[in-house]
């Protein structure tokens, strides 16, 4: 059975995201989610897709089921599940620590928006199939 493309990166806690129970704040995971989308976006997407659409949040689902503290690092992994829906597609990202534990997940709604209107753009199946390429 084959799986989604994913594609992962690692964060540090760094005092700045560190609140005052001593741990990464949900701020922060919030960020780190917008930070591996656009990540991902801007490495897998193709230049004339990048170039003529942009994304935006529409919806955050977030379960926290743990947290890191300044210095520990975690592992993000984040990739799109399903066909788009019009102008939106859906995106997961998860974070575990360096025991494979999961420390936070996140379903998020992004909708397309053309560049040069500023308006919708009906997710055409070329624009994510980069990112759906399935691997074994």
């Amino acid at each position: 059975m084959s799986k989604p493309r994913r594609f992962t990166r690692t964060f540090v806690a760094a005092p700045e995201h560190i609140d005052e129970l001593g741990h990464v704040n949900n701020t922060v995971w919030v960020q780190w989610i917008q930070d591996m989308a656009t990540a991902h976006w801007d490495s897998v997407a193709r230049p004339d897709d990048r170039a003529a659409f942009f994304w935006v949040v529409v919806r955050h689902e977030i379960d926290y089921r743990g947290n890191v503290s300044e210095g520990a690092s975690v592992m993000a992994e984040t990739w799109i599940e399903g066909p788009a829906q019009g102008a939106t597609s859906l995106r997961r990202v998860e974070f575990t620590d360096a025991a494979g534990k999961q420390l936070v997940s996140a379903a998020t709604t992004w909708a397309m928006l053309d560049r040069a209107t500023g308006r919708l753009a009906r997710v055409r199946p070329a624009v994510l199939a980069p990112f759906q390429a399935t691997c074994d």
